[in-house]
């Protein structure tokens, strides 16, 4: 799986492509998999962690069906979806209600110091490593000072390449931490899952992570 070179134009085109063909492909079984999944420990996770008073504005990015928006709605709060995927897009709003951006993740169009929170439950590891900085930096922007990207990952051994027909990057928290701090952002605190679990048998981990009201790239302050 480990990949061992830069990907060309092509090549990360074709990541995207194939990824997300999956997706649309699989999507109403993907649904039926994943909407009685129990993932309250994150959504409440990046609440805990926003500052200023409710109800607040939040990205669900990479929101496949609408799980996660549907409840953030329920909650009160603003919440617009965004993901790759057509056919989740369509399932999204369906199901939420909510407006939801078909944007691919390597071709983001997102306004800047906008959310208050952005919601990153199992996106992030489908950008190739090449491009993370540069997609970490745009989340950077779409979020106002002191907003929070909430992440969750399949860890791995920092190894990358094809699963199937989905591309991924699999990060320790020593490699994640490296391009998060990287790309401005300082460290709130981490977790693995699911909860309750050896750690072997955690095969998730999760992270919150704060832009800081003065940070550009190379920050590394950990908060308390």
């Amino acid at each position: 799986m480990t990949v061992r070179h830069l990907l060309t134009g092509k090549e990360l085109a074709q990541a995207a492509t194939i990824t997300l063909d999956h997706y649309n492909q699989h999507a109403d079984s993907f649904w039926e998999g994943t909407r009685d999944h129990d993932v309250t420990q994150n959504r409440a996770a990046l609440l805990e962690h926003l500052r200023g008073e409710a109800p607040f504005r939040i990205l669900d990015f990479g929101c496949g069906p609408g799980r996660d928006l549907k409840a953030f709605k329920d909650l009160g709060h603003e919440v617009i979806g965004l993901d790759g995927a057509e056919r989740f897009v369509e399932l999204a709003r369906s199901y939420s209600g909510c407006e939801v951006w078909h944007q691919d993740f390597l071709q983001l169009e997102l306004p800047s110091d906008y959310f208050d929170g952005i919601f990153a439950n199992a996106s992030l590891f489908h950008v190739p490593s090449q491009e993370l900085p540069r997609v970490l930096r745009e989340l950077w922007l779409a979020l106002k000072i002191d907003g929070v990207l909430f992440s969750s990952n399949p860890r791995g051994e920092n190894q990358e390449g094809w699963s199937g027909q989905r591309y991924g990057a699999y990060y320790d928290l020593e490699r994640w931490r490296e391009f998060m701090t990287a790309a401005g952002f300082t460290e709130i605190a981490h977790y693995y899952r699911p909860p309750g679990l050896p750690r072997a048998e955690q095969p998730w981990i999760a992270s919150l992570w704060r832009k800081p009201k003065s940070s550009g790239p190379g920050n590394t302050a950990i908060e308390n």
